[in-house]
């Protein structure tokens, strides 16, 4: 593969990836290499090498006679994503507690404390929202630093990509942001105080309420569809 192909392969993935993430390539639109590479202004191979590497992050899926599509995802999806982000940020908030800097995370709990604040008074304009979420992923990224555990790590990358995903389709009330603030301060603070038994409690009940959250808030008029059954994806093991 030539430098430029591999430059280019790489920058239809990164624009395929945010559309998809912000949603404005939806669960079940089509991905065909001639219509994409077309659009994205690169040949058919960065493309299908883009394609590919979507696919391992299970974003895309094949769909019949449509080629590859931007994947569906269910209530058994949600459900799912959920328990096993259970077992890993909740482990992984037990082992930050054991080895993290208690300085870096007294820091984070106290921005989050501010954002409870912010969000308990008037509405908070969006472009202000997303830097609260951008706190989020730092305050993430600095468990899993904290966890020193790279296995862990990347199992936990994977699934946050997915979470992404939920929380765009879903949205966001600010009382559920208000609470998100209180419940992450309080992860936080248990962290930097090495209480590992309330940062282990403090995640589970941060992540049912995101749950119950998601669970009401997305796509409420398929909610009450029955599923049936669900092709193994390449990126589930049978």
């Amino acid at each position: 593969m030539s430098t430029t192909s591999s430059t280019a392969a790489g920058r239809a993935y990164t624009q395929l990836r945010s559309e998809i993430l912000d949603g404005v390539l939806p669960p079940g639109a089509p991905l065909l290499e001639v219509e994409q590479s077309e659009r994205l202004g690169v040949s058919r191979t960065p493309v299908r090498e883009a394609l590919r590497s979507l696919a391992a992050e299970g974003l895309v899926e094949p769909s019949g006679k449509r080629g590859l599509v931007v994947t569906q995802i269910t209530d058994h999806d949600v459900r799912s994503l959920f328990e096993l982000r259970t077992c890993l940020e909740v482990q992984a908030a037990q082992l930050a507690a054991a080895r993290g800097k208690p300085a870096l995370f007294g820091a984070f709990a106290d921005q989050f404390t501010q954002w409870h604040g912010h969000f308990r008074g008037p509405a908070v304009p969006e472009e202000h929202i997303s830097d609260y979420f951008a706190l989020i992923r730092r305050f993430d990224e600095a468990i899993g630093q904290a966890a020193e555990n790279s296995f862990l790590v990347d199992s936990m990358e994977n699934l946050h990509t997915h979470i992404a995903r939920l929380r765009r389709m879903a949205g966001h009330s600010q009382s559920r942001l208000e609470a998100s603030a209180s419940e992450h301060a309080l992860i936080a603070r248990a962290i930097s105080r090495r209480d590992a038994a309330l940062a282990r409690h403090a995640t589970h009940i941060h992540l049912h309420n995101s749950f119950e959250h998601f669970r009401q808030s997305w796509r409420p008029g398929e909610r009450d569809a029955p599923e049936g059954p669900r092709p193994t994806r390449a990126t589930e093991k049978p």
